[in-house]
């Protein structure tokens, strides 16, 4: 069946796919998710498999729902993450995810937030850290509909580079339908900052744990507040012990 090709790069949401690691996971499963009116739910998600790994997650929220999904994304290998989400009246979305990846790790998050109805609120934070020749992609929308008064939404992304040999590929965007919205996003790619890392030093910390602190702070922006932030950001260390 055509539906089930596997895409090519021509295809916005594989434009930086590892489409060979891609192919023997094809077609990914959709794993659906639906939270009734004015209910609230829950996910975390770890990817840290030394297989390849794909995940498609489509979230329905109703009418005052909300939904708290969080991700790390440290695969040993290939590892994909594609959220969608559709936001009813007053629904409310937070989506924060860290990726780590080393070596020839390809790492993507691939997001679609919808605002279908009045006065939404989404918020995604996105922070990854890249060493080696590894690749982290974040692709991500959010789509504000006609008649979608008082959407509130923003998306916060920040790359870490350890190496210059890693690559980073951002493209945070909005479609906005509607007016009197609020919506927001932010993206930069970067390194550690030497008078941060200077600072630690001067204080007696050795060079490996300062950029470890510095590192630490910076994924656990991705965790604030998760049910379940505390396993995760250990979780995220034991990651980065393997990049450092």
């Amino acid at each position: 069946m055509a539906s089930l090709a596997l895409p090519t790069r021509a295809h916005e949401a594989y434009r930086y796919a590892d489409l060979a690691a891609l192919e023997p996971l094809w077609p990914v499963a959709v794993e659906e998710i639906h939270v009734a009116a004015g209910e609230s739910g829950a996910l975390a998600i770890t990817a840290n498999a030394e297989a390849a790994e794909a995940r498609d997650i489509v979230i329905m929220l109703e009418e005052g729902a909300s939904f708290d999904l969080r991700v790390l994304n440290a695969g040993q290998a290939y590892g994909r993450i594609a959220v969608t989400a559709t936001l009813g009246k007053g629904a409310s979305f937070h989506f924060g995810a860290a990726q780590l990846g080393g070596g020839v790790q390809t790492l993507e998050i691939v997001t679609e937030v919808r605002h279908m109805a009045p006065d939404a609120v989404s918020r995604q934070v996105v922070r990854s850290v890249l060493g080696g020749h590894a690749t982290g992609t974040y692709l991500g929308k959010v789509h504000v509909a006609r008649g979608a008064i008082g959407t509130d939404g923003e998306q916060s992304i920040r790359a870490m580079l350890l190496e210059r040999t890693a690559t980073a590929n951002a493209r945070p965007e909005l479609e906005i339908y509607a007016d009197d919205v609020k919506c927001a996003h932010g993206c930069a790619v970067g390194e550690l900052d030497p008078m941060g890392l200077f600072y630690l030093q001067s204080r007696g910390l050795p060079p490996s744990e300062a950029k470890k602190l510095m590192l630490h702070a910076f994924i656990a922006e991705a965790f604030v507040g998760a049910p379940e932030g505390e396993a995760l950001t250990e979780a995220a260390l034991a990651a980065l012990e393997g990049l450092l």
